[in-house]
């Protein structure tokens, strides 16, 4: 009796597979390289201009490192404008924009988030299409709204407006999306209420999106340019940006090295608070992209 041998079937043409083009990492290097450069020559040539004099500033091709730096203009700043006034509404108004939009934000985050309630999503997508209507539409209205209250020409008119974000909403909403809802739940079934489970589990667990959103939104309001000339009539309550266009002079007859220096001192604050928390600015970018 012959024994019959199952024999293996022919496995059916298959197309060869096609490698996806892998990025190597010499072309990576020489793209992140261009494309710092593309951002950091402005910076650059500001800095160098703001060493040199008006009538070297725009002759012939740009001199990225000037043979004899003219630090004067540095020290003209401050003697034609008041520079330290400045200095200090810019502060005092991002410093309080800052810490109103990580109370807010963080808040309403974790509630779009974590508690359920009727119409979550539908006003989540309301606060969200805020986002894209230009600042332009309604500064008539909010202008209205604030000589009402009687705070034109003052710094709260900056604040009030801006202490509430739908940007700092929606990130934080997509990092707590992450956290596990279990903590909350049992916090619950022990008697803690929402705003116990926000503040004492949550909320610490959120450091390096709370981190991101306090650079951006103090690196969006510290250079905020609009709404200060809009609102802000007097000068000794004028910010930063507002007050360096005096440097200009009457029709722009001003040194144009003084006012380049007068930039490169503006831009310090933003520099140092992002090297600051460049950790946690990162770590929250990350975090909140898995979602």
């Amino acid at each position: 009796m012959t024994a019959i041998v199952d024999q293996p079937t022919p496995a059916p043409h298959q197309a060869p597979h096609r490698r996806r083009p892998r990025i190597t990492p010499m072309l990576s290097v020489t793209v992140l390289t261009v494309t710092a450069m593309l951002v950091v020559a402005p910076i650059m040539w500001a800095l160098s201009t703001s060493l040199r004099t008006p009538a070297t500033s725009f002759g012939g091709a740009p001199q990225w490192i000037p043979t004899d730096p003219v630090w004067s203009n540095y020290g003209a700043v401050f003697e034609q404008v008041p520079l330290a006034t400045f200095f200090l509404n810019s502060f005092l108004v991002t410093g309080l924009i800052v810490a109103g939009q990580l109370i807010t934000s963080t808040m309403s985050g974790y509630a779009f988030a974590m508690v359920r309630f009727r119409g979550n999503k539908a006003l989540f997508w309301i606060i969200l299409a805020t986002m894209m209507v230009p600042l332009q539409t309604t500064i008539i209205p909010v202008f209205l709204i604030i000589k009402y209250l009687g705070l034109t020409d003052s710094l709260m008119a900056l604040v009030l407006p801006a202490v509430g974000g739908a940007f700092g909403t929606f990130l934080m909403r997509q990092y707590f999306l992450q956290m596990p809802r279990a903590l909350g739940e049992a916090a619950r079934v022990d008697g803690a209420s929402h705003f116990q489970v926000f503040a004492r589990i949550y909320a610490p667990m959120a450091r390096a999106p709370m981190a991101t959103l306090a650079v951006l939104t103090f690196s969006a309001y510290w250079n905020e340019f609009f709404r200060p000339l809009i609102f802000l009539q007097s000068t000794a309550r004028f910010t930063l940006p507002l007050g360096l266009v005096t440097l200009q002079g009457t029709y722009g007859t001003g040194s144009i090295s003084i006012v380049l220096a007068g930039v490169i001192i503006a831009l310090i604050p933003s520099v140092l608070i992002f090297i600051a928390a460049q950790r946690y600015f990162v770590e929250g970018i990350v975090a909140g992209s898995f979602r």
